[in-house]
Formats: C-alpha cells, structure tokens, sequence
C-alpha cells in the first residue's frame, strides 16, 4: 500500500511537470522535422525559384543535345563567344554559362561554369553527370562497343537469399533469413535498452540526490522503510518513462499521417512503390508486387512474438537492474559530481555490450556473444542483438533467470546501501566505505 502512494506520488510530480510536457510533445516535432524537412525542401526549393538559363558553349562538339532539361535550369546551345556570352550574363539574359574548351587528341573532360550569383550544388552535379554519360558513351563507340550492351550489363542485379535450416519437433525445416534486417533490428532494440537503462537511471540517481539535499528524505523515511522508498521511486519512474514513449509513439504517427497527407511526401511505411497517376504498365506492376512479395518474406521470418515478450523481459529486467544500483549511488552521495566515481563502473557493462554490439550481430552464436548474453550487465543488449537471428529457448530461459537473480540480489544489496547513505551528509564516501555499508 504505501509502496504505491510512493508510487503515485512520484509519477504524478513527474508527468505534471513543464519539461516533462515540453520534452514528450516537442520530441516527435523534431523527429518529424528532421525527417521530412530535407525532402520537402529539396522537392520544393528549385519550384520557388525561377527557371535558371545556362548558356552552353561547346568548342568540342560533342556535348550538343548532351544537357537534359530540368524543372529548375535549361541549357541553350550558342555559337558566340565566350566574353560575348559573359557579357550577356552581366545583362542578365543567361543566368550562367557552361564553357567546354576544344581539345587537340582526347575528348574534354573539363569544363568551367560562369555567373554572377552563386549556383547550387545540384546544378553542378547534373551538369558532371551528363558531361559523364555523353564521354564514357564517346570512348565506348571508340573503342568499337555498343554502349547499349554495356549498359545492359552493368545494371545486372544478385539476388543472394541466405536459408537457415532448423529442426522443429525432429523435422528438418528451411526457413528464409534477411540478416541485414535482422542486424538493423536487433541493434535498434538493444539501444532502446541501452538509452532508456540510462536516462531514466540516472533520474532515479538524481531524484534521490535531490530528496536527499533538500532534507526531504528525512520526512519520508519516518512513514516507510527504505527498501520501499527505494522501489517505489524505481517503479513510479520506470511508469513515467513508459508513459513517455506511447506518447513518443503516438504523436509521432499522427505528424507522420498528418505530414504525408497535407505535402504528398512519398510514404517510406509503403511497400517502397510510389503510385504516379500515369500508366503503369505490366513490368512496374510485376516489380512492385516482387517488392511486397520480399517485404512480405522479412516480415514474415522475424518471430514478433517471441521479440516483443523478450523484449519486455529484458527491458524491465535490465532497467530495475540498473536503477537500483543508480538508487544506491544517490543514496551514498551528496550532489551529482561526487556521483561520477560510482556511476562510470556501473556503466561499462553497458557500454562494452554496444561496442561489441557489431561483432554480435555478425557472429551471433559466437563464444563472446553467448557470453554477453549471460552475464546479466550486459545480457539487456546482447541478448536483444541475438533474438532476431534466432536464439535456443534454454539460453533465453537461462540468460533471462540469472538476470532476474542478480536484480534481486543487486536489489537487496542496494537497499542496504540506500538505508545507510539516504540519512548521511557532507561525508564523500568511498567504495571501501560503501562495502562496509553492506555488512550492517
């Protein structure tokens, strides 16, 4: 009972405070800004301005008819001079001139672009692209090569699919396996883990320090044990931080809707086509359903279930882990500087599970992977970076007991410390101290 008004009291502060709202409604606004402003401003930044004209002077020859059109630039081919076309420039009747020197043995592979006012990069870049084409198509017809057939081969494309033969209930069955998607996935999850273990973590840590200076914690430890205390403050805040991510995905979802509706942004949740209002004729028909057809393969080798459930054990189980010992080391100190010499140990479990994070996912079933995935500092991660490629249930169920076993432990071990240090002050303690706080 009174573990849940310590409860109550610590989710509602939290929720109802300004940079909590500022930080849940203005994070999917950044997110949706960064995600869709360099596209509609890209699509839209050449419409706002007016058509560009780039005067094109080709001494060579070759380039005639080479430039192609844009909704932004248009190339006119002239035959006066350069110094003419400058001074056109100046009048401005061109808003640039394209200049592409003769010469005397190789086709150009040089050119120089005049104008008064700064040009953009995509201007440039189409101009080397084209001038690219036109001479690679040059030197291949020199060379007595169609460039068609060239052409052909080039865009020749290798499908490799990856099949993982499996054995369930003593029958052999072959299952397709994406292991890109598997490696995106698995680490997505794990740093979920990873950020969420230490930003709310170290709420805990500094809730803790804050009640602890402000004297607080003296009023509340005459109604309620410490160990109470302590958890409900771990719960109330690990239910702030839930809260915090339905929101985070919730209004994320709407400004996407909301977004792609009112610009006409392509989807990126579709199967990958975009629908255009001309004819689609039978080979981009057979392309799009060979995309969902593949979409529809990944999804269907990925076990959600068994994600999402191990997901949660490892989500919970890894941020009580950690919170608890986050508790503990407010406990023991008096402001958040004193606090670095306990928190960096505490966190370098953690951070060696995402640096080793690649040479999981490449090796899954690896000795060090395995490992990772045992020792319960490191199993939130490591374990969430193997689950994707399949995992045998009796590591999941091992990995997952000894992480259970070690929060209770490292949760009564943390009480202790925490009965201790919450009514101690102006005394930096040390580990020594610290150990001796475990003995009483």
């Amino acid at each position: 009972m009174k573990i849940g008004i310590i409860i109550q009291r610590e989710y509602l502060t939290r929720v109802k405070k300004k940079s909590f709202l500022i930080i849940t409604f203005l994070t999917p606004i950044l997110f949706a800004a960064l995600m869709f402003l360099p596209s509609i401003l890209m699509l839209n930044s050449e419409k706002l301005e007016d058509k560009r004209a780039i005067a094109v002077c080709d001494e060579s020859g070759i380039f005639k008819g080479k430039f192609e059109d844009t909704d932004a630039n248009s190339f006119i081919y002239s035959d006066q001079d350069l110094d003419e076309l400058k001074a056109l420039v100046k009048e401005g009747v061109y808003d640039g001139v394209l200049f592409i020197p003769a010469t005397q043995l190789n086709v150009p592979t040089s050119a120089e672009l005049y104008s008064q006012e700064p040009l953009p990069m995509t201007l440039t870049s189409h101009i080397k692209s084209n001038m690219k084409q036109a001479i690679e198509h040059q030197k291949l017809l020199a060379s007595g090569i169609d460039p068609d057939i060239v052409k052909s081969a080039m865009g020749t494309t290798i499908t490799l699919q990856t099949v993982r033969m499996d054995e369930v209930n003593g029958e052999e069955v072959e299952k397709k396996s994406f292991g890109e998607f598997e490696m995106i996935f698995g680490l997505f999850l794990a740093m979920i883990i990873y950020f969420v273990v230490f930003l709310f973590g170290s709420q805990v840590m500094r809730g803790v320090i804050e009640e602890k200076t402000n004297r607080i914690i003296e009023v509340l430890v005459c109604s309620v044990k410490p160990f109470e205390l302590m958890m409900g403050k771990i719960i109330g805040i690990a239910l702030v931080g839930l809260t915090q991510f339905v929101l985070w995905i919730v209004l994320s979802l709407g400004i996407y809707t909301a977004v792609t509706m009112a610009t006409g942004t392509p989807d990126l949740l579709s199967n990958g086509t975009v629908m255009s209002e001309q004819v689609i004729d039978a080979q981009q028909i057979t392309e799009g359903d060979e995309m969902l057809k593949e979409v529809m393969d990944v999804v269907h080798s990925i076990n959600f279930s068994e994600i999402l459930w191990c997901f949660l054990l490892y989500f919970i189980g890894g941020y009580f882990l950690y919170a608890a010992m986050f508790a503990a080391t407010g406990s023991a100190c008096d402001n958040e500087t004193d606090s670095q010499q306990f928190t960096l140990p505490i966190s370098i479990p953690l951070i060696l599970a995402i640096v080793c994070s690649t040479g999981i996912a490449n090796a899954p079933n690896s000795s060090l992977s395995i490992w990772l995935s045992m020792i319960p500092f490191t199993s939130p991660v490591a374990m969430m970076l193997r689950i994707p490629y399949g995992v045998p249930y009796w590591q999941i169920g091992v990995s997952a007991a000894i992480l259970v076993l070690t929060f209770v432990i490292f949760t009564w071990l943390a009480a202790k410390i925490y009965r201790t240090g919450i009514l101690m002050y102006g005394k930096k303690v040390s580990w020594k101290e610290l150990l001796k706080w475990l003995r009483y």
